[in-house]
């Protein structure tokens, strides 16, 4: 099947290049020309593992092409993927303005009728309007369908692949056949292709991120309950996860979620709430309580050495918001950092992918580190921030030796009490005790 891809950010690279990989003709069309010589050699834009490979063999054995000539990408292609950003407004609401552009466009180009799908994340009710304007004194009858995505950034190929379900919002049955037939490769292992309206995949892809985002949210809350509380968030989820109705998915208590997803998607909800006069309460607590997290690092800092932070030198492990991933968008790293910056600190960096991305943001102001033992050399603490595989088992000797002071305030749980009591270390953790042998401050 010829397919286009309009867009080539993490969402339509990923899919063309799946699409591609499973026997397709793939056609990616971006307005981007550097980016699209970049990847028309191979160079993917964007780190995500598996992702690469996949790109190149793909382009060699000629299933991916690159453009950014919309009517030549979609010469003959039976399909039409957006994907397309749909970034947060200033209310809010999603900003869907590239989106009525390329839906624009694709009227005033196609040669023939089209199947357009939208690929990006986008508000209810939008695939009805982009269908009303594809065919607004169009020479051709279009259909649009929906298929959002569920992958998570650093297992997204994995996620394609293999889904849990394919979801699509469809009006015509035969819409529904071509694309079941398009995700049968993926679908081997008997999980469901789901077939719905528009509106009602418009709202899965939201209520699943927001459901994910409120478990987040949830077991944070709990974390600085425990810890106030002198319990062990360690402990109590290991007694709710075990009850088959909650399980242990998105409960790991941390420093509050990021990324392109959960927090626009949250705070779209929450504003097609509004647009409706409901009052989103639980939403807007989940998203308030993502903020607050995010600040939970610097103030064990200031516990640890006062309001005093001008001259300290703290090291950071960990810049993106997740691991397997160089996306930065609404880390917590930065809001930590911005706070360090501002009371006068000295700042340390390391992480394995997200270096050049931050260092666009702050430049000079940061010392960057190719090793995470070199962030450690004359700190007098280190934060852990995310959850790098390479960080889990670290030679303590080694870091003890480097660090100014052996203070550790780690936003991921990575260590046991007992391993960093013995060791000596002040450790801070999230919803659990302090370990302070030395009464270090």
């Amino acid at each position: 099947m010829r397919i286009t891809v309009i867009g080539t950010g993490y969402v339509g690279l990923v899919t063309g290049t799946c699409f591609a990989e499973s026997g397709n003709d793939v056609i990616c069309v971006d307005i981007d020309a550097e980016k699209v010589a970049r990847l028309r050699e191979g160079i993917s834009p964007i780190y995500e593992p598996g992702l690469s490979e996949l790109l190149v063999r793909n382009i060699k054995e000629g299933r991916l092409q690159f453009t950014t000539d919309l009517t030549e990408g979609m010469t003959d292609s039976a399909l039409v993927f957006i994907a397309v950003g749909t970034p947060q407004g200033d209310d809010g609401a999603a900003n869907l303005n590239a989106l009525w552009a390329v839906t624009d466009q694709i009227r005033e180009t196609a040669t023939e009728p089209k199947i357009v799908v939208v690929k990006s994340t986008v508000p209810v009710g939008t695939n009805a309007k982009v269908l009303a304007r594809l065919n607004k004194e169009s020479k051709h009858v279009h259909r649009a369908a929906s298929n959002p995505e569920f992958l998570k950034e650093g297992y997204a190929i994995e996620d394609f692949m293999k889904p849990d379900r394919v979801v699509v919002g469809v009006r015509e049955p035969e819409v529904a056949k071509v694309l079941e037939e398009l995700h049968r490769p993926f679908l081997r292992t008997n999980h469901p292709f789901l077939s719905m309206t528009p509106e009602s995949s418009e709202m899965t892809k939201y209520v699943a991120n927001c459901m994910l985002a409120t478990k987040i949210s949830f077991i944070n809350e709990m974390a600085n309950l425990c810890e106030a509380l002198q319990a062990d968030i360690n402990d109590v989820r290991m007694g709710i996860g075990h009850d088959r109705r909650i399980g242990f998915q998105f409960l790991h208590p941390g420093v509050g979620y990021g990324g392109s997803c959960f927090p626009k998607d949250v705070r779209a909800m929450i504003a097609l709430a509004e647009q409706k006069g409901l009052p989103a309460q639980m939403l807007r607590g989940v998203d308030q309580i993502n903020e607050d997290q995010k600040h939970v690092l610097f103030h064990k800092l200031t516990e640890i050495f006062g309001k005093e932070m001008s001259g300290r030198t703290i090291a950071i492990w960990g810049l993106a918001f997740k691991p397997r991933t160089d996306d930065i968008r609404e880390a917590p790293s930065l809001v930590l950092i911005d706070h360090l910056l501002k009371a006068g600190a000295k700042v340390r960096v390391h992480d394995p992918e997200a270096r050049e991305n931050v260092k666009e943001i702050y430049g000079s102001r940061l010392t960057y580190c190719d090793r995470a033992y070199g962030t450690l050399e004359g700190a007098d603490a280190l934060a852990i921030v995310t959850e790098w595989n390479e960080f889990r088992n670290p030679n303590f000797d080694v870091m003890k030796a480097l660090l100014e002071r052996p203070v550790i305030v780690d936003g991921r749980n990575l260590y046991e009490l007992d391993q960093m009591r013995e060791l000596g270390f002040t450790y801070h953790s999230i919803g659990r005790a302090t370990v302070n042998p030395e009464g270090v401050s």
